[in-house]
C-alpha cells in the first residue's frame, strides 16, 4: 500500500536493562552451546514493570520529542503477544487514560510479532478514509517475564526481550515519510506456531507452557511424513521475495538504495540466510548487532532498531530504512521509511 501522503512525526521507546548471555550461562537459564551457536548477546529485562506502564512511557517520550499533544490523536493502536494484564480487560484503554487521548478511537491488535505493520496499515488507512483525521498513535508492548513462557529457551534462535516502542503517524510533514507498506499471508501455515498443541481448552488457562521449539519439531516432522507437507516453506520463501518486491516498487527503489534494514531480532544464521540472503541485502546494513543484544523484542523489534539508527548517527536525510517482519499466519510484511531531515530531539 502506498503511503507517501503519511508522516513519522515521532518515535518513543522503553528498553529496559540488558541481562547478558554469559549471566543467563552462569546462572543455568541459557546453555552454553546456544551462545556459541546463535552468538545472540543477552536480552532485555522489565522485571515487574507491566507491558502497558512500559507502553504509557513510550508514548511519553514519542509526544515530549515531536511536541504533539495526546489530546490531538484520532486514533490509538495498542500491538501486543503476551499477556497484559488481567483477562476480560484491554491495555490501550489504559495508556488512552494515562495520557489523555480522550478523542481517539482505541484498538488493541493481535498479530504477533507483526503487530506494528498491522498498525502502520490500518493507521494509514484510517487517517486518510476521512479529512479531518490527522493523528494516530501505535504503540507495541510486551514484558515476558511471566510463568508459562522462558525467555532463554521459548524458541529455536532467539531469545525474548521486553520493550515498548511507540509512533506517532501524521497527514502533517515530520521527520520521516512512510511511503509504503506491505503485507501477504501463508494461511497454509498458521500450523506452524500450534503443531502438537490442541486448540481447547487454551494453554494459558491449564498451565501449559509456551514452547515454539517444540511445535517447530512437531510441525515439521509431520509435514515431512505428508506427501508435499513441506511445500509450505518454499511458499513462504516466494511470499517474503513478492512482499519486499512490491514493497520496494511502491517506494520506487531497490535494494541499492535500502541504507539500513530492520528485521526480527534472532541468531546470526537465521537473519544472515534465512532472511537477509532472500532480501538480497549483507549483514552490514542490518540492524543486527544493535539487536542481539536486546533479544526479540515481539512486536517491537523494528522500531527500536529504527530508534537506535537515528539516535546513533547512522541515518540522515535522503536515506531509506526498511523494516521487514514475520509472524504467526504465517504473515509477512516491509515497509520503507524515508528520512526526510534528523528528528528535532536530536538537534
Amino acid at each position: 500500500m502506498l503511503t507517501s501522503d503519511v508522516y513519522v512525526k515521532g518515535l518513543g521507546v522503553f528498553l529496559p536493562q540488558t541481562v547478558s548471555v554469559e549471566q543467563a550461562v552462569q546462572r543455568g537459564l541459557y546453555p552454553q552451546a546456544e551462545v556459541e551457536a546463535h552468538h545472540l548477546g543477552g536480552a532485555a529485562v522489565a522485571g515487574m514493570i507491566s507491558a502497558p506502564e512500559m507502553a504509557v512511557a513510550a508514548t511519553q517520550e514519542a509526544f515530549k520529542r515531536c511536541g504533539q499533544r495526546p489530546e490531538e490523536v484520532d486514533l490509538l493502536l495498542y500491538a501486543d503477544s503476551w499477556h497484559q494484564g488481567p483477562d476480560g480487560w484491554q491495555p490501550q484503554f489504559f495508556v488512552q487514560r494515562s495520557l489523555g487521548c480522550d478523542r481517539a478511537l482505541g484498538l488493541e491488535i493481535r498479530q504477533g510479532c507483526n503487530g506494528m505493520f498491522s498498525a502502520l496499515e490500518v493507521a494509514a488507512s484510517y487517517l486518510r478514509a476521512v479529512p479531518e483525521r490527522q493523528t494516530a498513535l501505535l504503540v507495541a508492548s510486551d514484558n515476558f517475564g511471566t510463568p508459562l513462557i522462558d525467555r532463554w529457551r521459548s524458541g529455536p534462535g532467539f531469545i525474548i526481550g521486553d520493550a515498548a516502542s511507540a509512533v506517532l503517524l501524521s497527514k502533517e510533514p515530520g521527520f520521516a515519510q512512510l511511503v509504503s507498506v506491505c503485507s501477504s499471508t501463508v494461511p497454509e501455515a498458521e500450523e506452524v506456531h500450534r503443531s502438537g498443541e490442541a486448540l481447547f481448552p487454551p494453554g494459558c488457562t491449564t498451565g501449559r507452557d509456551v514452547d515454539f521449539a517444540a511445535r517447530a519439531v512437531s510441525y515439521n516432522t509431520k509435514a515431512m511424513a505428508r506427501p508435499g507437507g513441506s511445500a509450505v516453506w518454499p511458499r513462504v520463501h516466494q511470499t517474503i521475495t513478492d512482499v519486499v518486491g512490491r514493497n520496494l516498487a511502491e517506494a520506487g527503489i531497490t535494494t541499492d538504495d535500502v541504507t539500513r534494514v530492520a528485521i526480527m531480532n534472532y541468531s546470526r544464521d537465521i537473519t544472515e540466510h534465512r532472511f537477509l540472503a532472500v532480501l538480497g541485502l549483507p549483514l552490514s546494513k542490518s540492524a543486527w548487532e544493535f539487536g542481539r543484544t536486546v533479544g526479540h523484542l515481539g512486536a517491537s523489534d523494528q522500531i527500536v532498531s529504527l530508534d537506535h539508527l537515528l539516535t546513533a548517527g547512522e541515518l540522515g536525510a535522503g536515506d531509506h530504512m526498511l523494516l521487514f517482519g514475520i509472524g504467526p499466519g504465517v504473515t509477512v510484511s516491509s515497509a520503507v521509511i524515508k528520512i526526510l531531515h534528523t528528528p528535532s530531539w536530536l538537534g
